[in-house]
């Protein structure tokens, strides 16, 4: 709004604590509205950028990745391997498929072959659990007695070793994500409560600054072009919902009639701490919007969770380079680890050192 709002601030020596504290949140307001307006201008050259980037290095990652799951299905139905053997295939096949399921980069029939290995795989997990639940074996067994598929199966998890580390590595992940996801709920409920605050008040000081002003009523022609004026920017920001805006605006008038000269009182104090706390809040969120919205890997949620509200523009810049290097990195192994793969010789090598 072109509309310039000239409020003065009492020395800080005439001010109570509150009031201290209310020009350092108009303060803290006016900064996340610049900072906000940098965010959304920013928004659309990072999501191009990252289209550019590392969206690419996604997309043919989960291609590569495609290919080793059709080629290790083809070499289970068709090759003849040992039990320890058929046990990493399995459970390699699976992970692959549960990964690729919500995958964007594969086409329809792509999609459909992963989602059929996926449901495969979670069919015969449960068919596993019913068996075991009904067998409901001996829990007792002594050790010397095992038979000699379960010292083979021990062997076959030693050579899974470094696989088990990357699963727990998953579960502490996903352990991680769901604390997230609650404290983003508890965000979300906060950001809520902040909005019917923020819209109560809207509506307060509207009303408060159209009861004062009344143009109609004023006789001295100049004052009421000025306060006419006033209340068409009034009118503006309502339907905007630009709280922080008609505050400033209700604080001038109040100025300009000579009320706050001995200060504002400690309701009026109140009323603004409270008023400007939900636009804050409502600021914060929408900052967080965009962030969350050019956020795509967990490096990078980790890294915003670390930032605790400092990140900075160029930080999601340096993310997206150091995933798309990581990422490339990973392709480069999965493209070698497919020309193992291709060959029923190579295949049995990966098997053989557990690197599958």
């Amino acid at each position: 709004m072109s509309f310039d709002l000239k409020t003065t601030v009492q020395p800080d020596t005439e001010l109570s604590p509150q009031q201290k504290k209310l020009n350092r949140l108009i303060e803290k307001i006016e900064q996340q509205k610049i900072d906000l307006a940098a965010w959304e201008k920013a928004q659309n050259n990072i999501q191009q950028y990252a289209r550019q980037t590392l969206i690419p290095a996604y997309n043919e990652l989960h291609t590569v990745l495609f290919q080793q799951l059709e080629q290790l299905w083809k070499h289970l139905h068709g090759g003849e391997f040992s039990k320890a053997e058929m046990v990493q295939l399995d459970e390699k096949i699976q992970h692959l498929a549960a990964y690729l399921k919500d995958s964007n980069a594969l086409s329809a029939q792509q999609a459909s072959t992963v989602e059929e290995i996926d449901t495969f795989y979670q069919q015969y997990a449960e068919h596993t659990n019913a068996k075991k639940t009904k067998k409901k074996p001996f829990v007792e067994t002594d050790f010397r007695f095992e038979s000699a598929e379960s010292d083979q199966e021990e062997t076959v998890f030693d050579l899974f070793e470094d696989w088990d580390s990357t699963q727990h590595e998953q579960q502490r992940e996903q352990a991680k994500f769901k604390r997230q996801q609650a404290k983003f709920k508890r965000q979300q409920e906060k950001r809520e409560q902040a909005e019917k605050m923020a819209e109560q008040s809207l509506k307060t000081v509207y009303l408060k600054i159209a009861a004062t002003i009344h143009p109609d009523r004023e006789q001295d022609e100049s004052k009421k072009i000025e306060k006419t004026e006033m209340l068409q920017h009034a009118n503006a920001a309502y339907e905007k919902q630009d709280l922080f805006y008609l505050l400033k605006l209700k604080i001038q008038i109040e100025q300009n009639r000579g009320t706050t000269q001995k200060g504002l009182t400690a309701d009026q104090v109140k009323f603004y701490q409270l008023a400007l706390d939900a636009q804050s809040q409502q600021l914060d969120s929408q900052i967080d919007e965009i962030i969350d919205s050019l956020v795509w890997t967990e490096n990078a949620k980790i890294a915003v969770q670390k930032s605790k509200g400092k990140l900075q523009i160029n930080d999601l810049y340096k993310q997206i380079d150091a995933d798309t290097a990581a990422i490339k990195q990973q392709l480069k192994w999965e493209k070698e680890r497919l020309k193992y793969m291709s060959r029923v010789k190579g295949l049995g090598m990966l098997l053989e050192n557990g690197a599958i």
